[in-house]
């Protein structure tokens, strides 16, 4: 049974990592502002009957913890075993506004959006009822956060200066909700308008969220988004499909391809091999040549990085006794070059 159930989970991850039938009709040969433009086409929907009442319930279904289908996962909370403020999981049914319930938290701030988004009811359409904008969070959580502007940082959600730093396990979930957001509305939701920081060349998209993108891979809490806002709301999240898609837009750090349409030409790593696989105590990772620069850096399915390591050679071992059983994703990035293999711990 349990390898039945492995292989159930690497046969999703393939499908997940194939390009969604929602963009066939989108030109992905385009580049920089001609493809911001062509998905932006493709995403601006008008839909005035979801509402921000509407999400009380979408939530439920969007946000749903992956390894517990009684909670929902809470944006910026990072542990479940303290105050109720830091909560990452929470009973669905816990919503309201009092002490250990959690609301709706607008990532991109309604009063940072120029104009603003202006005050919500459950009545409200339109960008205040956006759900890719939209996740449930403690509300003393989401109070502390206020409107504060994103900003770099590290460890867990919390002030970063007069900024606010989203959480090691959420920055890349901020990140491409962010480009959403400015993909979506424009220059009404421009990057610098809630975050803090230089931005990427002669382009709007700040650095921090480019290196957010690549830095906190897609975890399985947003892949179940898209599927349900595709049919319930009308469009899909592309930073969510394939992180890539902002690499091709506005540079910067190079993001994950999950449709591997972009590959670079006479790859480095094209013909690494990752062993063996099941493993358990040791995981080796070797290249046809030497890997400079290289880092090793592992993923779980929730997008958190577990392990990272060094690759300076052909051929380096890394300790894997410490992680429990499952599918992880091993990302090896050296200068130009990057590669995603999935591993089984067992």
């Amino acid at each position: 049974m349990k390898k039945i159930t492995l292989l159930l989970i690497v046969l999703t991850v393939q499908t997940i990592f194939a390009q969604q039938p929602y963009y066939n009709d989108v030109n992905l040969t385009l580049t920089g502002q001609d493809l911001y433009l062509e998905l932006q086409s493709k995403i601006a929907i008008t839909n005035t009957s979801f509402t921000y009442g509407d999400v009380r319930d979408s939530v439920k279904i969007t946000d749903e913890n992956p390894s517990n289908s009684n909670d929902v996962l809470l944006i910026y909370g990072y542990d479940d075993s303290g105050s109720c403020t830091n909560d990452r999981s929470r009973d669905k049914d816990d919503f309201g506004g009092s002490n250990c319930e959690y609301n709706r938290e607008h990532v991109f701030a309604r009063s940072n959006a120029n104009p603003s988004m202006g005050n919500t009811s459950n009545s409200t359409t339109g960008i205040g009822a956006d759900p890719h904008n939209l996740r449930p969070s403690d509300q003393q959580m989401n109070g502390n956060r206020g409107n504060r502007k994103f900003a770099s940082g590290s460890g867990n959600a919390g002030n970063a200066g007069s900024n606010w730093y989203p959480g090691d396990e959420f920055k890349g979930d901020v990140a491409r909700m962010m480009m959403y957001m400015y993909t979506r509305y424009g220059n009404r939701c421009l990057p610098s308008l809630n975050g803090s920081g230089a931005t990427q060349g002669s382009t709007e998209m700040l650095q921090v969220y480019l290196e957010w993108n690549a830095e906190d891979p897609v975890s399985a809490l947003e892949d179940q988004r898209n599927p349900y806002l595709e049919n319930e709301y009308g469009n899909r999240n592309p930073f969510i499909d394939n992180p890539y898609l902002a690499t091709i837009i506005w540079g910067g750090t190079p993001a994950e391809d999950r449709w591997e349409l972009f590959s670079v030409e006479d790859n480095l790593l094209a013909n690494l091999e990752v062993y063996p696989n099941p493993a358990s105590e040791v995981l080796w990772i070797q290249n046809s040549t030497i890997v400079n620069n290289g880092n090793i850096i592992v993923y779980d399915l929730l997008g958190r990085e577990v392990l990272k390591d060094s690759m300076n050679t052909s051929k380096t071992s890394i300790n894997t006794s410490t992680l429990t059983e499952g599918l992880y994703l091993v990302k090896i990035v050296s200068e130009n070059s990057q590669i995603i293999k999935k591993v089984i711990i067992n």
